[in-house]
């Protein structure tokens, strides 16, 4: 996974839950959480467009679940 060049930071907030998933996962791949969520960024963009949207749509579903969850 090339980077391209310098790497801008940016900042994400995830409900708890996920967020107890994505130090469980990073853990069990003996990776960063941050490294992980990189790669997954970078799987996403390097789908093709019809994939990435089916992918987002089930994101934005789960998300606005677990906000309703939340609320």
């Amino acid at each position: 996974m090339g980077n391209g060049g310098a790497m801008t930071p940016i900042t994400i907030s995830l409900p708890e839950h996920r967020l107890l998933k994505l130090n469980e996962m990073a853990t069990r791949l003996s990776v960063a959480p941050e490294a992980l969520v990189r790669f997954s960024v970078e799987e996403v963009l390097s789908r093709p467009e019809e994939a990435f949207r089916q992918a987002a749509d089930y994101v934005l579903a789960n998300d606005a679940e677990s906000y309703r969850r939340l609320a």
